[in-house]
């Protein structure tokens, strides 16, 4: 399995962060050339990949730690997502009138055609999830939603190798909405730090 962040701000740096606390190789990738980030992708770990973005979208998990605006302007790199998971980490500024009602995962899943979305890892601030996810003897929680089960278990394997405790919520439209925040309107999950213990 081949995992790639789309997206080297505060989320994705905390991201490829935690893939380098467990030596797990990741590709990084922004819309600059990677020259002009490596020496960032260095200092957080030697299994942390600079790369382009036309690179980063070959990897079979796609992590998503770009301004939402951003999204489609990643979904064009490929025609055709399937066989892909993508990983939403993203929140939004838009409203639930500008997204036509729906959680903003659901937005994601319509722009990347055929990939399986999982919702994930937007709820903690970039501080939180920058740290190391064992405290006080638990696990720092990582709240995961998707329409696909299979994805939702892969991505519960992963997390639970990257040190975290994950929780699935169900589907995007029902697990989405507590995890979401978009304009003024924040699911009840959302940023709350939890740490789940045994």
């Amino acid at each position: 399995m081949s995992y790639a962040i789309i997206g080297l701000g505060k989320i994705g740096r905390a991201l490829a962060k935690a893939f380098a606390r467990r030596g797990i190789e990741v590709s990084v990738a922004t819309t600059r050339d990677p020259a002009s980030f490596a020496s960032d992708a260095a200092a957080i770990g030697p299994t942390i990949i600079p790369t382009t973005l036309a690179q980063a979208v070959k990897a079979d998990v796609i992590f998503l730690a770009v301004r939402f605006e951003s999204h489609p302007d990643v979904a064009k790199a490929l025609a055709d997502w399937k066989g892909k998971t993508i990983v939403d980490a993203m929140n939004t500024q838009a409203t639930p009138e500008e997204l036509g009602g729906l959680p903003s995962s659901v937005v994601v899943a319509q722009a990347f055609s055929g990939a399986r979305v999982v919702k994930g890892f937007n709820h903690l601030v970039a501080a939180v999830l920058d740290q190391d996810p064992a405290v006080n003897g638990g696990r720092r929680v990582v709240f995961l939603a998707s329409d696909d089960d299979g994805a939702a278990a892969e991505m519960g394997a992963l997390v639970e190798k990257l040190g975290f405790a994950p929780i699935q919520l169900g589907a995007l439209s029902e697990g989405g909405r507590l995890v979401h925040a978009r304009g003024k309107t924040w699911g009840h999950l959302i940023f709350k730090d939890l740490v789940k213990f045994g």
